[in-house]
């Protein structure tokens, strides 16, 4: 079985990758500390955020992911190279 001609192993674990590298981009979106919101818990740091938001987070996570996957495949599938990049190609020695 395949996803877009991707083993459904390595097509799952690329998405993961994905995932979690967006994950980490989308972390501080709309973190407002707790001394930002004057209202802070005692005995936690005055920087640590007032609300997670993490189900939101995960969400467009998600969202984001799918559509990083669904580009990641769509190039895979249409034959672009990286040697069709403009800049020095590698040479080869010997033969």
């Amino acid at each position: 079985m395949t996803i877009g001609g991707i083993g459904i192993g390595s097509a799952i674990a690329i998405f993961f990758v994905i995932w979690w590298t967006v994950l980490f981009v989308v972390l501080p979106f709309g973190v407002r500390s707790q001394q930002e919101e004057g209202v802070t818990v005692p005995g936690s740091d005055p920087g640590a955020p007032a609300q997670s938001l993490m189900r939101r987070k995960l969400l467009w996570t998600t969202a984001l992911a799918v559509v990083g996957f669904a580009l990641f495949v769509g190039i895979m599938n249409s034959g672009l190279t990286l040697d069709m990049l403009p800049g020095p190609k590698p040479t080869h020695v010997g033969g």
